[in-house]
């Protein structure tokens, strides 16, 4: 998918602004103004890294717990991972690989997982769950997002189910093609259908947020700043 603004003229120049400009907050601000006040995901889905930064396109994945793999009729869960490695090996430039529909109690993300993403040109993981290998994954430097760090496996207790489908996660819808961005203050879902808006309104509020900052290190009040410029 490509877009177009006055600010940016390709996907991968909008991108390139948000990792050089912006932040959570500052998008949630945004969205929270256009009435959609319910994009960040729960707060224990943290960076596994205080720095760590993502923004690429949500593939959606979709995660259940399984109980044995005895007396299943449908061959998915038949597979080790059901349809995981289909998941991971489905991955663009760009994307993001969102997990979620299982309980959080073992690893939906790893090394070699991380490895494959990064292969395929995959910007980061964010997982409704734990992750585990992660001195392998810090040592890749791939931006993962998850409830911590615990290293029992998915294998004999959860399998994928379907990919590129759209989730909810604690009342937090997410569509493939939706932007992820998630940095140290957490992750949120910036509809597809109201990017450009979203990130117009961003950028212009965080270079704004640089002047404010400039007449308030001058010595202008908060609220006079506020009431001149609009921004706090």
């Amino acid at each position: 998918m490509q877009t177009t603004n006055i600010l940016w003229q390709t996907e991968e120049e909008l991108f390139h602004i948000v990792k050089k400009e912006l932040y959570t907050a500052v998008v949630g601000d945004i969205m929270d103004k256009l009435g959609y006040l319910h994009q960040f995901l729960p707060p224990q889905i943290k960076p596994l890294r205080q720095d760590m930064f993502v923004v690429g396109r949500a593939m959606t994945v979709l995660e259940a717990d399984v109980f044995g793999e005895e007396g299943n009729r449908n061959p998915v869960l038949k597979k080790p991972f059901g349809l995981m490695l289909e998941a991971l090996d489905d991955l663009r430039p760009n994307e993001v690989y969102v997990c979620s529909g299982s309980s959080p109690s073992y690893a939906l993300w790893g090394e070699l997982m991380s490895t494959r993403a990064m292969k395929l040109g995959a910007v980061g993981a964010v997982v409704d769950g734990y992750s585990r290998d992660t001195n392998g994954i810090l040592e890749l430097d791939f931006p993962t997002f998850s409830y911590g760090r615990y290293a029992q496996d998915q294998a004999p207790r959860g399998k994928v189910i379907d990919f590129r489908v759209p989730l909810e996660i604690k009342g937090v819808k997410v569509n493939p093609g939706d932007i992820i961005i998630g940095d140290s203050d957490g992750v949120c879902v910036v509809p597809a259908e109201i990017e450009e808006e979203v990130f117009t309104g961003a950028i212009e509020k965080a270079r704004g947020e640089k002047i404010v900052q400039k007449k308030i290190q001058d010595g202008m009040s908060a609220k006079e700043a506020f009431e001149t410029y609009g921004i706090m």
